[in-house]
């Protein structure tokens, strides 16, 4: 995947769209379940893992546009995802006392974030998509 200067507005316009889902998928599960655990974070990041790596493998297979892809996982997929709201939570539940919470927050988040990335991987290099 090569980023050209071409691509830098639909990588922008891509960036603004996937800031505005990553809000509002958080916002609907701040709605849906309490704020004392941070599952926005959690599902936006474990989704941006699972599709980051489908659209890898859908490039690298040569079944996508290697130019869609860019504006896919730089643009939609960098804005929806974050690593420094996941940051911020670890840190803010361990400074409530909440250890546990805020190590199960961390590793599982590390963990499963690399299974969905690789699950997408290989769903992605299937060519069955």
């Amino acid at each position: 995947m090569t980023l050209t200067p071409e691509l830098l507005p639909w990588i922008a316009l891509a960036g603004a769209l996937g800031a505005a889902a990553r809000y509002l998928l958080d916002r609907w599960c701040r709605l849906r379940w309490d704020d004392r655990f941070p599952w926005g974070t959690v599902i936006v990041n474990l989704l941006g893992a699972f599709l980051a790596g489908l659209v890898l493998g859908w490039v690298l297979t040569g079944y996508g546009d290697p130019a869609l892809g860019v504006i896919l996982s730089i643009g939609f997929l960098g804005a929806f995802t974050t690593f420094s709201t996941w940051m911020v939570d670890v840190a803010g539940l361990a400074q409530e006392g909440r250890w546990r919470a805020s190590a199960l927050h961390l590793l599982g988040s590390l963990v499963f974030g690399l299974m969905a990335a690789a699950l997408g991987l290989l769903l992605g290099m299937d060519g069955s998509m």
